[in-house]
């Protein structure tokens, strides 16, 4: 009777399960009075505790303060609405104007990769790091990859502790929605005993 009870119980929560997974598809969260809306985290959290509530992301496209067109969105991620958006503006709204403009929070290599080369625009929009790229503590930590010297003649970098990382191999990644990263590879030639290897790893 235990086993029966423990294989109805587990037969039944395998199916809520599913019926949640096919309500969410990509996102990770849904709320259950409004199976559209998305747990996010809010800019205006007056309880200071990092609540998450059900929401929606308002897309608003704009030229001197006019409102051009909108659109609603499950994701919270910013960068992850500017190509669906885009679309939406094109075929509902009007002709993309020549230059994308845009905060950090869109910046990212799939955005930039679509404005270029499927919608045919220049994207304006910071890419996430500059901001912190741009400050003393960054420029001067050796530990930090961008920081290390490259020699191009020999497409290699040099790491804190003088030892040379010679190009090993291209690498393809795809991240969860799929869009596909050409990475290049690099190695050091050892980082045995390198007494710095703690800090650079």
């Amino acid at each position: 009777k235990k086993a029966l009870k423990a294989f109805r119980e587990f037969s039944d929560r395998k199916k809520k399960y599913k019926q949640q997974y096919q309500i969410f598809k990509e996102r990770n969260s849904f709320s259950k009075i409004d199976i559209d809306a998305t747990f996010m985290k809010m800019k205006e959290d007056h309880m200071m505790n990092g609540q998450l509530k059900p929401a929606y992301n308002v897309q608003i496209a704009t030229n001197n303060q006019y409102v051009l067109a909108y659109d609603t969105f499950s994701n919270p991620t910013d960068f992850k609405t500017m190509i669906p958006f885009l679309t939406t503006i094109k075929e509902s709204y009007f002709e993309l104007p020549n230059y994308i403009v845009a905060d950090a929070g869109y910046g990212s290599e799939e955005n930039y990769q679509a404005i270029l080369d499927d919608f045919e625009r220049t994207p304006l929009i910071t890419y996430t790091m500059y901001q912190k790229e741009q400050t003393k503590k960054y420029k001067q930590n050796p530990f930090i990859t961008n920081n290390w010297k490259y020699n191009e003649l020999t497409d290699s970098y040099t790491c804190p502790n003088n030892r040379e990382l010679s190009f090993r191999n291209y690498s393809t990644r795809n991240d969860k929605q799929g869009f596909t990263k050409q990475l290049k590879m690099y190695e050091c030639e050892t980082c045995i005993d390198c007494p710095v290897r703690s800090l650079c790893t």
